[in-house]
């Protein structure tokens, strides 16, 4: 299962951190919108995305934009390359949570 997000295809939506790999890339935090499709709430970078995602200092933030749970999307990739795509995609959707 795959979804797009800019130009990356992106593995999930996934409804828990149980599936993602402990390996480093970008995650986008995902909600549904009005029509059923997808919203990104967050996006971020790590070099451990599972162990970055359980227990996010911003879940709050998440719980608040998703009017009934929210989804990860996971993005694998190197250090540079993932810093590089978490600020073009920042610009892109300019996500409600994780603002500077």
């Amino acid at each position: 299962m795959g979804i797009t997000i800019g130009n990356y295809t992106f593995d999930g939506p996934l409804s828990s951190t149980g599936s993602l790999q402990s390996r480093s890339g970008v995650y986008a935090i995902l909600g549904r919108n009005g029509t059923g499709g997808w919203a990104v709430v967050d996006i971020g970078e790590s070099g451990d995305l599972r162990n970055r995602i359980d227990g996010h200092d911003r879940e709050a933030c998440w719980n608040r934009q998703t009017s009934s749970s929210w989804s990860v999307a996971a993005y694998y990739c190197d250090e540079p390359t993932r810093m590089r795509i978490e600020s073009a995609l920042r610009s892109q959707y300019d996500p409600p949570c994780g603002k500077q």
